[in-house]
């Protein structure tokens, strides 16, 4: 989501640091969400594991639901075993799977890669013509107000077509995630009233999570939905997007995290699986 994974971190870390971000990278088999009674932080996006552990194989799930969702009421992840797509919305969360169908998920289940944060936006972006994915994200990315910051991002409607996919859950020994989506499952919505939800990642974050954006989908029943392959919004349609300047991780406490090699460049796996 060993000794060779530390020196990476380190210095993403560091170059957080130089660009203002506050990151807090915590190492515990519990994790300590906010405090009842206690101001909830708002502004900051939390992560489970990194996007190139799981492009390795690391579906083994460190962090439950209910953990989770005090970091967050927005957000999207994997389950155990990489059992299906997660989407958060208001505060409820889904685990999307393999038959296209959309679970509640239980609260000490967990994920082994997920990211989530509370979702109050900054900014709303309505576009003016009909657009599929690649020019909503060209639509957006012309208004964000800094490259080196994260995202998330929210658009509720209906839309002439909406494409996702799911996966099954896998079996050790784990293969890689290119593998797996070679035989994804796709499914195709028309005139669907849904949601879509995810976040906009930096460059500075490669390896950590996917540069750009990363969204997945759930219909208004909540009943269906997945990663978000391609739609297409009408005109007038409206994408909120909240800024959040914070970036926290938790590494898991165990497992084949603490052995993969996170030293190489591994744009080519992402770019198959994206």
């Amino acid at each position: 989501m060993a000794t060779r994974a530390l020196l990476p971190y380190a210095a993403v870390a560091a170059v957080f640091f130089l660009i203002g971000a506050c990151v807090a990278l915590a190492v515990a088999p519990i994790l300590a969400g906010p405090v009842p009674g206690k101001d909830v932080d708002r502004e900051t996006l939390f992560q489970v594991s990194t996007i190139d552990a799981l492009l390795q194989g690391v579906y083994d799930g460190s962090v439950a639901y209910d953990d989770l969702a005090t970091y967050g009421d927005l957000g999207i992840g994997c389950g155990d075993r990489l059992d299906g797509e997660l989407i958060g919305v208001d505060g409820e969360w889904y685990l999307i799977r393999v038959d296209g169908r959309a679970y509640p998920v239980a609260g000490n289940e967990t994920t082994p890669f997920a990211v989530a944060t509370f979702f109050d936006p900054d900014l709303s972006v309505t576009i003016d013509e009909p657009m599929n994915l690649t020019g909503l994200g060209r639509r957006l990315a012309a208004e964000l107000p800094s490259e080196n910051l994260f995202y998330a991002i929210r658009m509720d409607g209906t839309f002439p077509r909406v494409v996702t996919r799911s996966v099954p859950a896998q079996e050790r020994p784990y293969p890689r995630l290119a593998d797996v989506t070679a035989n994804q499952m796709v499914f195709t919505f028309e005139n669907v009233t849904g949601t879509a939800v995810g976040f906009w990642t930096p460059a500075l974050a490669k390896g950590i999570n996917v540069p750009g954006y990363h969204l997945h989908f759930i219909t208004a029943d909540r009943t269906a939905g997945g990663h978000l392959l391609e739609m297409v919004a009408p005109a007038g349609s409206s994408i909120q997007v909240d800024t959040t300047t914070n970036f926290s991780m938790a590494f898991p406490a165990s497992g084949d995290f603490w052995t993969v090699d996170l030293s190489t460049d591994l744009s080519d796996d992402l770019e198959k699986v994206e």
